[in-house]
C-alpha cells in the first residue's frame, strides 16, 4: 500500500491563509486517492486540528472530548466493514451497539467519510466562517474521492450507514456533561474558596475572573471508571521558609532565573495555547499521525491508534479536572508574588484554573502510555507539530521521553510546582491503563 501524502498546500497551510488554504487544498485533492480510505481519515484529522485552533470554545479539555468522539466514530465506521475488529460498544461507558450494514455491498471509504463528515460538522458547528467554508470544501472533495469507482447504489447505501454511525455517536455524546460550553467555559458566577492556599484569578481579563470549566471533572468518562485515578492531596500549604511547600516555590523561582536557551525553547514548544495551537491533546494527535504515516499503518491500526489516543486524552482531562477542583490549589505566580518576590514573572502566562495537578503532565503521560502500548517502547520520532509556527522540530527517543519533556516544560514555564507535574504524570499513567485494556483488533 502506498504511503499517504498530503499536498504541500496542506503542509504549509499556516504560512499561506490558514483554514482558507486548507479548504483550497481540499478542493484540489486528486481522485486517485479514493483507493485508500486512510486518505479521508487523515484529511479530516488535519482539518480538525486546524479547526481546534480557530474555534473559540476549544480549550484543551473541550478539544480532548471532540478528539475522543472523532476517534470512536472513525473506528466504528471502519469496524462496520472489517469483521476482525471488535466494536467499542458496551466497552465505553454508555455506548450502545451501533448501526451495522446489511448483507448488501458497501464501500468502506464512503462509510468512513460520511461518518466523519457528520461528526466534524456537529462538533464544530460554532466555528467561524473560514472554518465553515473549509468543512464544506472538504466535504465536497472527500465525498468525491471516497465515491470514485463506487456504484451509485453502493455509494448511497454506504453514505446512509456512515451518517447513521455519526448520528449514533453524536446522540451518545449529548449526555456526557460536556456537550454545552457557555461563555467559552468560564462560569458567569463562581464563589472562590476562602484561604491563601486556594486558587484566585491570575489574569486581568474580565472573563477569566472565574476558572475554566469547573465541572469538567464530573463528565462521563470513556474507558475509565467514574471516580478512578484520584490523587492524594498536594503538599501541605505553608508560607514558612524551609517547609516543603515553600521549597517547591523556591525551585520555581530558581529555575526561572537560571533558565537556559534550551529550557526556554522547551517551555514554548509545549505551551500549546488555545487559539494559537491545536492545544495539548491536538499536539499528541499530531505526533500519532506522524508515526502512523511514517510506519505506513493499515486502516484498521490507524483508526485503532487514533481512537485509543483520543479516549486516553479525554479521560486524562476528566480525571485531572476533577482533581484540580477537588484540591483548588493556588498557582505559583500568586504564591511567589505574595510570599517570595512581588515582582516575579513566569516565562509563560498562567492558565486560568487551579494548580494541582498539571494538565500537560497528566495528558502527556496518558498519551505516552497509550502510544507505547500501540507502537512499543523506544520508538524514536521527530515532532514537527509546530514547524509551521516557527518553533522548529524536536527529536525524541520514545513517547515517554516526549511526555517527560512536556511535563517538565511547565516547571520551565513557571506555571506549575513539581508535585503537580510528578503526580499528574502518575495520574495520566493510571487513566491510560483503562484505555489500554480495551479490546479492539
Amino acid at each position: 500500500m502506498e504511503p499517504i501524502r498530503l499536498t504541500a498546500a496542506v503542509i504549509n497551510r499556516r504560512k499561506l491563509l490558514g483554514l482558507s488554504a486548507l479548504a483550497l487544498a481540499a478542493s484540489a485533492l486528486p481522485a486517485s486517492a479514493a483507493s485508500d480510505p486512510r486518505h479521508e481519515l487523515l484529511s479530516w484529522y488535519r482539518l480538525v486540528l486546524e479547526l481546534v485552533r480557530h474555534t473559540p470554545t476549544y480549550s484543551p479539555p473541550v478539544a480532548s472530548r471532540t478528539l475522543a468522539y472523532l476517534g470512536v466514530t472513525a473506528y466504528q465506521a471502519v469496524a462496520s466493514c472489517d469483521p476482525k475488529m471488535t466494536t467499542l460498544a458496551e466497552q465505553l461507558t454508555g455506548l450502545s451497539p451501533l448501526p451495522a450494514p446489511d448483507e448488501s455491498p458497501h464501500g468502506c471509504s464512503v462509510i468512513l467519510n460520511a461518518a466523519l463528515t457528520r461528526v466534524v460538522a456537529h462538533f464544530f458547528a460554532n466555528t467561524g466562517p473560514a472554518g465553515q467554508r473549509a468543512m464544506a470544501a472538504a466535504a465536497r472533495a472527500l465525498a468525491k474521492t471516497a465515491q470514485t469507482g463506487v456504484t451509485q447504489d453502493v455509494a448511497a447505501r454506504s453514505t446512509a450507514l456512515g451518517l447513521a454511525i455519526g448520528n449514533h455517536v453524536i446522540q451518545w455524546s449529548q449526555g456526557d456533561g460536556g456537550a454545552e460550553v457557555k461563555n467559552m467555559g468560564f462560569p458567569l458566577a463562581y464563589t472562590l474558596t476562602p484561604g491563601p492556599e486556594h486558587w484566585v484569578p491570575t489574569s486581568l481579563i474580565a472573563q477569566q475572573q472565574t476558572p475554566l470549566l469547573p465541572d469538567w471533572g464530573l463528565n462521563r468518562p470513556f474507558a475509565m471508571p467514574v471516580g478512578a485515578c484520584r490523587l492524594p492531596p498536594p503538599l501541605t500549604y505553608s508560607e514558612v521558609e524551609g517547609s516543603d511547600f515553600f521549597a517547591e516555590a523556591q525551585e520555581v523561582v530558581a529555575v526561572s532565573k537560571s533558565l537556559t536557551t534550551e529550557q526556554d525553547a522547551i517551555a514554548r514548544f509545549w505551551s500549546d495555547d488555545a487559539m494559537l495551537s491545536s492545544t495539548p491533546p491536538g499536539h499528541w494527535i499530531s505526533i500519532a499521525i506522524t508515526v502512523l504515516k511514517r510506519d505506513d499503518l493499515d486502516l484498521a491500526r490507524s483508526v485503532d491508534a487514533l481512537a485509543r489516543l483520543g479516549i486516553g486524552l479525554a479521560d486524562a482531562f476528566i480525571a485531572c479536572w476533577a482533581a484540580k477542583y477537588e484540591h483548588d490549589l493556588v498557582r505559583p505566580v500568586t504564591y511567589i508574588r505574595r510570599v517570595i518576590d512581588k515582582d516575579w514573572t513566569p516565562t509563560l502566562i498562567t492558565p486560568p484554573f487551579p494548580e494541582y495537578p498539571s494538565g500537560h503532565s497528566t495528558q502527556s503521560a496518558a498519551a505516552a502510555e497509550v502510544l507505547t502500548a500501540l507502537f512499543g517502547d523506544g520508538v524514536a520520532f521527530i515532532d514537527d507539530t509546530h514547524s509551521d509556527d516557527g518553533l522548529g522540530v524536536r527529536h525524541f527517543a520514545s513517547f515517554r521521553a516526549a511526555a517527560e519533556e512536556a511535563a517538565v516544560s511547565r516547571l520551565y514555564g513557571g506555571i506549575h510546582f513539581r508535585a503537580a507535574i510528578e503526580r499528574g504524570m502518575a495520574q495520566g499513567r493510571c487513566t491510560a491503563a483503562h484505555t489500554n485494556a480495551l479490546r479492539t483488533l
